[in-house]
């Protein structure tokens, strides 16, 4: 394997705390939480006191201030775990980076000490039943009543949206420009007119709270408003690179593990008289995915490097997101194969994986969405 070069001694020592946590307060439980749909509000504290919410926050609002590498071994111990429940990921690197970036200093004291200690669980609300991929489609409004903020409007497959204690809502605020004006407001969960709607029984990633959220004149302070009005879409667009490496970072993981949870099962897996191993035609499968997911980490690794330095562009986040996703659904599809009949068994980690991993595909934007950014560049007047 090509050693990895990006992480120092400290962050070893701190994927060691990480992995632990993972082993003991997660991992145990998990099978539960798969069943119920959700998990408690309490392993939300037992993460803030890890140190493992919101590690790059700055330490003047309760953070420690670390580099960005500190956030990726959470997701990748995460995801090594097969731990797809708490929705750590999207509250610190979507919901928190939103708020650190481009929110008010009375904002960033509100809201983020609270983020890193697991007190406040935050979510955000961009798709709608309507509007996907598509952000410039969305419905939900917000328009401005004296010193309040008032929205109206539906949110679906919102993460976290059951736990949530606020929402990063993505509303159209000006009627008259109804595809470019989008501005980003905070709701509280406690204020009238704010209603959750069911958790959604999904396909895969069983454990995380997934909800419609439902917003009915909704009143907020005008200081929850997140940036400067009707620029929102420039603050998820900035965003977005941000949040497609997230996903690549977890897939590339997924991807490894899996190779090496089935190089396991097919040493141990008898047929025909011998071992699967055996067989040529699983070590060449075997090799073949495992080529791939060591270029695919190669490059999701320098990507990281760009987003340590904010030089990671939109091309090459879609780019990983988009190489990531396809690698990620192939491989589970090839392992689960080479497992038989045990690898559609729920007991069996591959069954999970391969559940959980269609919806790369889809969220944080569709592959169609990956190809369109990237076609763009190659086909733009620049060049």
């Amino acid at each position: 394997m090509i050693p990895r070069t990006i992480f120092s001694s400290d962050h070893e020592m701190f994927r060691d705390s990480v992995r632990r946590f993972v082993d003991t307060e997660l991992k145990p439980y998990h099978a539960d939480w798969e069943e119920q749909g959700i998990v408690p509000r309490e392993i939300w504290k037992k993460a803030g006191d890890a140190g493992i919410l919101c590690c790059n926050v700055p330490e003047e609002y309760g953070g420690a201030g670390s580099d960005f590498l500190f956030n990726v071994i959470v997701i990748e111990e995460l995801a090594r775990g097969g731990i797809t429940g708490p929705g750590f990921n999207v509250h610190s690197d979507m919901v928190a980076t939103y708020i650190e970036r481009f929110g008010s200093e009375d904002q960033k004291q509100r809201f983020l000490p609270k983020m890193v200690s697991g007190e406040l669980i935050g979510a955000l609300g961009i798709t709608e039943p309507g509007a996907g991929s598509d952000v410039r489609g969305i419905r939900t409004s917000i328009r401005r009543d004296g010193d309040e903020y008032v929205i109206n409007g539906q949110k679906t497959y919102i993460s976290n949206g059951q736990l949530c204690d606020f929402v990063i809502v993505v509303c159209k605020s000006d009627p008259e420009k109804p595809r470019d004006a989008i501005s980003l407001a905070i709701v509280e969960t406690n204020r009238p007119g704010f209603v959750r709607g069911r958790n959604l029984k999904k396909l895969g990633m069983h454990a995380q709270d997934t909800s419609e959220l439902f917003f009915d004149d909704v009143r907020v302070p005008l200081s929850n408003l997140i940036g400067i009005e009707h620029e929102g879409f420039k603050y998820l667009t900035h965003n977005l690179a941000h949040e497609r490496l997230v996903q690549a970072v977890r897939s590339a993981v997924v991807a490894e593990v899996t190779i090496e949870q089935t190089v396991d099962y097919t040493k141990q897996r008898k047929a025909f008289g011998k071992s699967i191993a055996d067989f040529q035609n699983t070590q060449f499968k075997l090799a073949e995915l495992k080529a791939a997911v060591i270029g695919a980490r190669v490059f999701v690794d320098r990507c990281i490097e760009l987003q340590c330095t904010r030089e990671l562009d939109a091309v090459s986040a879609a780019a990983a997101k988009l190489m990531l996703s396809d690698l990620h659904c192939r491989v589970v599809d090839e392992c689960l194969q080479l497992h038989g009949g045990w690898g559609y068994m729920w007991e069996f980690p591959v069954c999970r994986a391969y559940a959980d991993a269609r919806v790369v595909k889809i969220a944080g934007g569709a592959m169609e969405i990956m190809k369109q950014i990237i076609a763009r560049d190659l086909f733009s007047e620049k060049r």
